[in-house]
């Protein structure tokens, strides 16, 4: 969620013209503000992805700040083969949440029968790297700020789901309402958007401290956050169509639903290309 309050730091979204208010609330509850139009964006684009495929929802995800899955899986030392994985507990962020169903294709991936091999525990928010790290879980699914804590602590890294499934993270949403009846505003998000994560890219002391202030991590952690993630992040702001095929796949799981959604009902990247075209033709420059 850096990117959001470092467009409005940097003035972007004044340039553009977006007088922006970043609130911080759950996922399914910022998609209820979207659709009632308490607000008009939500970084929450997965959430999106399921309510479509769930309820129709008229939405869209308009872009994705990184074009790898930030999720890893670490276990306890011991276990240093995909197989061994064999009759292991898992710690997940929900039995049928979108990290589960894509750890499932990543186990199948490496030979074992992931509906039956292994056991998907939830140990609520926030407990999956504790219950690694006491040894009531063998394995965890991890963000990148807990993955570190793990590795400190001596655990292993098993997989980074980003070299293993080709799918998008960090993605934006909003209605179908606000891109048909002011596509302007969309548009200039879009592009403060895209200005923030070029300015990400190109300067790496500024960019730590952005992730230091509005990410609370110390300046080491911030460096390491800068080297491992900056390769993931999007040079558009759009992931291409097997990317979106991929969530939607995964997603269809999700709901559990054997309708397919079409990209274009779930997809709109056309802003995000338009104004990656635009910044570029201008040379435009952070």
């Amino acid at each position: 969620m850096v990117i959001y309050p470092l467009a409005q730091q940097k003035g972007y979204m004044k340039e553009e013209g977006i007088d922006l208010k970043v609130i911080y609330i759950a996922p399914v509850t910022s998609i209820q503000a979207m659709l009632g139009g308490d607000v008009q964006f939500t970084g929450a684009g997965s959430s999106a992805l399921v309510s479509i495929a769930r309820a129709n929802a008229p939405l869209k995800v308009i872009v994705s700040t990184n074009d790898r899955v930030l999720q890893w899986l670490l276990t306890r030392p011991n276990i240093s083969d995909p197989k061994e994985l064999k009759g292991k507990r898992i710690a997940t962020t929900g039995v049928a949440s979108i990290a589960t169903f894509m750890l499932k294709q990543i186990l199948a991936k490496h030979g074992l029968d992931a509906s039956k091999d292994v056991i998907y525990l939830d140990p609520g928010t926030n407990n999956q790297l504790p219950a690694l790290l006491a040894g009531t879980m063998d394995a965890a699914v991890l963000s990148v700020e807990q993955r570190y804590v793990g590795l400190d602590k001596g655990m292993r890294e098993m997989f980074f789901f980003g070299n293993e499934v080709k799918n998008s993270w960090g993605t934006l949403g909003t209605t179908d309402k606000l891109i048909k009846e002011n596509p302007k505003l969309v548009s200039a998000y879009v592009r403060a958007t895209i200005k923030a994560l070029r300015y990400l890219r190109q300067d790496k002391e500024s960019a730590i401290a952005a992730l230091i202030k509005f990410s609370g991590v110390s300046r080491q952690q911030a460096s390491r956050l800068y080297d491992d993630l900056m390769p993931t992040f999007s040079r558009s702001g759009a992931v291409d169509e097997e990317a979106q095929r991929n969530d939607l796949n995964i997603v269809r799981q999700v709901v559990n639903s054997n309708d397919t959604v079409p990209t274009a009902k779930a997809y709109d990247f056309s802003f995000a290309l338009e104004a990656d075209q635009q910044l570029n033709k201008t040379g435009w420059r952070p």
